[in-house]
């Protein structure tokens, strides 16, 4: 039998973290599912870590809650320790971990708002590069490895203010730069940006429930949390991965590519068609 692929899903208590690390369930990977919540509680929205592990071996996979609190690199260490002693391998980290506020949607502007806003540029930006500076050595040494940043339009036109602009953007760019250097190493690992689309998310529902006058044409766009891990996992299998690395992609436009779907058969439509906007590309020159 094939090996099963091992991935990592961080901040995977809920939204897309949780829809991704089911989706890829669904097509038989172990997944370890990190984050802070693991019980009721724990945040004011629902989801634990233990809940969506139980959801991933449902679906078909097996599911391993690792609870991480992905601000402190000796617990994101201990998380890496814990897999590479288990598995003897990553084959895909999907860093999707972020300090998200529901401040971030409030009016005003970035000086109104709270401080702690700036947080998504550490649990988000720092967190990502900490997690992939700690996967890459095994994935080089296997020469196979793709790791994800789940990012959105945001990283190209303003959205919520220059803390999530900031964030998005800045994955957007660690995926470029990382694999310019996984292609100087002479190595198989890819890394790709994904946009991803409003998602079905418990926040994102409370928030057009809350103002349906500024958010309900939403309703028309939103894909379910478990769209881009199914996109995930068709990148992962497709034998040319590796053209496509360092590139920021958009999650719909790489389903219609692959044949992927939405819950019940539905195309999600392409920020390119609904916003207008496409993802910077950066240019060819190396410094060193």
């Amino acid at each position: 039998m094939p090996e099963k692929t091992i991935a990592i899903v961080t901040g995977a208590s809920r939204g897309a973290g949780r829809g991704i690390a089911i989706a890829l369930g669904s097509h038989g990977c172990t997944v370890y599912v990190t984050g802070r919540s693991e019980k009721r509680g724990d945040h004011a929205l629902p989801g634990t870590i233990y809940e969506t592990a139980e959801a991933v071996t449902r679906a078909g996979g097996k599911g391993i809650a690792v609870r991480c609190d992905h601000g402190d690199d000796a617990q994101v260490e201990a998380l890496f320790d814990q897999v590479l002693s288990d598995e003897g391998r990553i084959d895909i980290l999907v860093n999707n971990a972020a300090a998200v506020y529901d401040e971030l949607s409030m009016p005003g502007q970035f000086w109104e708002k709270p401080r702690k806003l700036a947080d998504m540029i550490d649990v988000g930006i720092r967190s990502g590069y900490v997690a992939s500076w700690l996967a890459a050595p095994g994935m080089v040494a296997h020469d196979r490895g793709l790791i994800v940043f789940t990012s959105a339009s945001g990283a190209a036109h303003y959205s919520m203010g220059p803390a999530y602009g900031a964030h998005k953007a800045g994955l957007d760019k660690m995926a470029f730069d990382m694999a310019v250097d996984f292609k100087a190493a002479g190595t198989n690992v890819s890394v790709l940006s994904i946009w991803m689309g409003a998602l079905a998310t418990d926040r994102l529902l409370g928030m057009i429930e809350a103002d349906p006058d500024k958010f309900s044409y939403l309703r028309d766009q939103i894909e379910t949390p478990e769209f881009t891990g199914h996109v995930i996992w068709a990148l992962h299998s497709d034998p040319e991965l590796a053209s496509l690395s360092g590139e920021t992609v958009i999650g719909a436009e790489m389903a219609v590519k692959y044949g992927v779907t939405d819950e019940g058969g539905r195309q999600p439509p392409s920020y390119r068609d609904s916003h207008k906007v496409a993802p910077r590309g950066y240019y060819p020159l190396v410094i060193r």
